[in-house]
């Protein structure tokens, strides 16, 4: 055993699954090793060696070893062995998080309650952990399965993380939102939304309107410019999509979400808001769209009955009806990113576009605080007329399980813009060529009726003046608007 500070290297012999193992915890590195050590010293770690981050640690218990003595003369020299057990992330294929437990058998309970204490203490360094959730249960949305998903796969990894939690189960549309206008939020130190995109939307809604409220910031006004709110939003996937949750974590697993929450991960993500002349219409944060998706979610309201399928059916009957939209789409080109939608660079952890493009903005700012013109003012709109099968703005990728790289791979969650997709008037079969390929690998912009834009501003205006509403797919929700609109999107406003 080396030293005993928690500032200074732990190294120990003790057993792992009946196995003698060389076991050290080095607090400048934070990371937790063990590895086979037959012979009588620790030993140089093999290629079997194992390792988990201290920031993969859900908890440290003391094993009961009452009845666990083992027959084998390993463990007939120990009389009264001790054992603590570690509880940690697993990492599995295609982005899912496991929860995993590692029991450490120790000869002395000096030693064993030395390793409790050493690792405790490490993970009460750890203050991005919540301690106190606010949680909201959708339990109609999805199979209607969000009750017993939070029950059986969520619950008792909070309760294992020592986090507690006020739970609500939603009873009507808008009783999350209209939750967090009214209750005191400052005791939570995030809320979890246990449902599909609405409900996502829903809490995004009331907590950023709340959160502008109480910072004296008028939504109405195009151009006010958001206060990201101290509080972050989990979400465990249990509605019909998922396409935040899958866009984000990589996957719509609900333990893995519930991992990513217990060990306090976080992600700074863009907001878009709606606005109609000088009134607030929505906020979004994936998809706004108009026309062929904007269709597909006003017929499918109309068959709820039909549960998930209700889609397809909408799908199938939108795609052969083939309808057009005439008008103009009008965007400032986002000139402050340093990536293309067609670079073939996705968003990822610690992503290179998404922080220089953060740098580009702050530099913005600075001039537009110091009395220097905005960008906004000195750029020139760019305008594209036309007839339209859809019309759809990403501020992610917009990925689920059918379209696993999603509507705009390249799309970036904190870059502050959005990537217009532009699909023009085109046969029945080229229009499925190309809802084909977000199926596969192939690139789904490599088509001469297809355009796409990274914009940070744009607006659609209808060439019919009789038609003055259309369905917008936003979110996961349907919402009327006027064909007018104004889209902005404000740069990390949101955190998960």
């Amino acid at each position: 055993m080396g030293a005993t500070g928690a500032a200074e290297p732990l190294h120990s012999v003790l057993w792992v699954k009946q196995q003698r193992c060389a076991v050290s915890l080095e607090p400048a590195r934070a990371v937790l090793r063990w590895w086979r050590s037959p012979g009588p010293g620790a030993g140089a770690p093999g290629a079997d060696a194992c390792s988990v981050p201290v920031s993969e640690i859900i908890a440290v218990e003391e094993t009961d070893v009452h009845g666990k003595h083992h027959s084998s003369g390993k463990w007939q020299k120990m009389e009264k062995p001790y054992a603590f057990t570690v509880h940690c992330v697993k990492r599995a294929r295609r982005h899912r998080w496991k929860w995993a437990q590692v029991t450490f058998w120790c000869p002395e309970e000096q030693l064993c309650h030395l390793w409790l204490q050493t690792l405790r203490e490490m993970l009460e360094k750890l203050t991005s952990r919540p301690k106190h959730l606010l949680v909201f249960i959708n339990p109609f949305g999805g199979k209607g399965q969000g009750k017993r998903i939070y029950e059986r796969k969520v619950a008792p990894l909070f309760t294992l993380a020592s986090i507690t939690t006020d739970i609500i189960v939603t009873e009507h549309a808008n009783q999350a939102k209209e939750t967090l206008y009214e209750i005191n939020i400052d005791k939570y130190d995030g809320i979890v939304c246990v449902g599909g995109d609405g409900m996502f939307s829903e809490v995004l809604h009331g907590l950023i309107g709340r959160t502008q409220r109480s910072a004296g910031v008028d939504q109405n006004h195009p151009r006010a410019v958001l206060v990201p709110s101290s509080l972050r939003i989990g979400i465990i996937p249990a509605g019909s999509t998922d396409c935040v949750c899958y866009s984000t974590v990589g996957t719509s697993d609900a333990e893995t979400s519930a991992l990513h929450i217990v060990v306090g991960d976080s992600l700074a993500m863009d907001v878009s808001s709606v606005h109609h002349n000088s009134t607030l219409l929505r906020y979004s944060v994936s998809l706004l769209g108009y026309g062929f998706y904007g269709d597909i979610i006003k017929d499918s309201e109309k068959k709820r009955w039909l549960g998930l399928a209700r889609y397809d059916f909408s799908g199938l009957k939108t795609f052969l009806s083939h309808h057009c939209y005439e008008g103009t789409v009008s965007f400032l080109p986002a000139q402050h990113t340093v990536g293309s939608p067609r670079d073939g660079k996705p968003c990822r952890a610690g992503c290179f576009v998404c922080r220089q493009s953060k740098q580009q903005l702050e530099e913005e700012q600075k001039k537009a605080l110091y009395g220097l013109e905005a960008a906004e003012d000195v750029e020139e709109w760019q305008v594209v007329c036309g007839k339209f099968l859809a019309i759809n703005a990403t501020n992610m990728s917009c990925a689920c399980r059918r379209s696993p790289r999603g509507l705009s791979p390249a799309a970036h969650l904190g870059d502050g813009s959005s990537d217009l997709i532009l699909i023009r008037k085109c046969s029945r079969f080229n229009f499925l060529r190309f809802l084909i390929r977000h199926t596969n690998q192939q690139d789904q912009f490599d088509f001469t009726f297809v355009e796409v834009y990274r914009v940070k501003k744009f607006q659609f205006t209808s060439k019919h003046d009789g038609v003055t509403a259309q369905t917008f797919p936003l979110d996961g929700l349907r919402f009327l608007g006027s064909l007018s609109d104004t889209a902005d999107i404000h740069h990390r406003t949101l955190e998960l």
